[in-house]
C-alpha cells in the first residue's frame, strides 16, 4: 500500500488548497470592509438624524455578530489550510494523523485539509 502521494498527486492539492485560501481571505476582508468598519449609522444606511428604533439596533448587531462569527470560522479554516500546506512542503499530507495510513483521495478532493482517514474521523465524532 502506498505510503504518500508522488509530486503530481501534491502539486494537484497544493492548487486546490490555494484556491481555497485565496477565496477564505477575499471572505474574510470582504466581511470586515462590510461589518468592521462601518459605523451603526453607515451600517443600516439611515442618512436622517433621527434616533434608531431598538428592533433595528438589536437587528444591526446580531448582523454584525454573525458576520463575525463567519469570519471566526474562516479564520480556523484558514489555519487549517496553512497547516495542510506545509504538511504538503515537509512531505507529510495526506498521512492520517490517528492511524498513519493514507487519507483516500476522493476525500482529500472534497476535504483538502483533512486530518484523519474517513474511519478515524468517524471514531473521533462518535466520542
Amino acid at each position: 500500500m502506498k505510503k504518500k502521494f508522488n509530486k503530481k498527486e501534491l502539486a494537484e492539492f497544493k492548487k486546490i488548497i490555494l484556491n481555497i485560501k485565496e477565496k477564505m481571505v477575499d471572505d474574510i476582508k470582504h466581511i470586515s470592509e462590510d461589518t468592521l468598519k462601518k459605523t451603526q449609522k453607515d451600517a443600516s444606511g439611515d442618512i436622517s438624524g433621527y434616533t434608531y428604533h431598538m428592533a433595528d439596533v438589536a437587528t444591526d448587531t446580531y448582523d454584525r455578530e454573525f458576520s463575525v462569527g463567519l469570519a471566526s470560522n474562516d479564520r480556523q479554516l484558514l489555519y487549517e489550510i496553512s497547516d495542510a500546506q506545509k504538511k504538503i512542503e515537509d512531505g507529510t499530507y495526506g498521512v492520517c494523523e490517528s492511524c498513519k495510513t493514507l487519507i483516500a483521495k476522493n476525500r482529500l478532493k472534497a476535504v483538502p485539509y483533512a486530518r484523519m482517514c474517513l474511519k478515524c474521523q468517524e471514531k473521533k465524532e462518535k466520542k
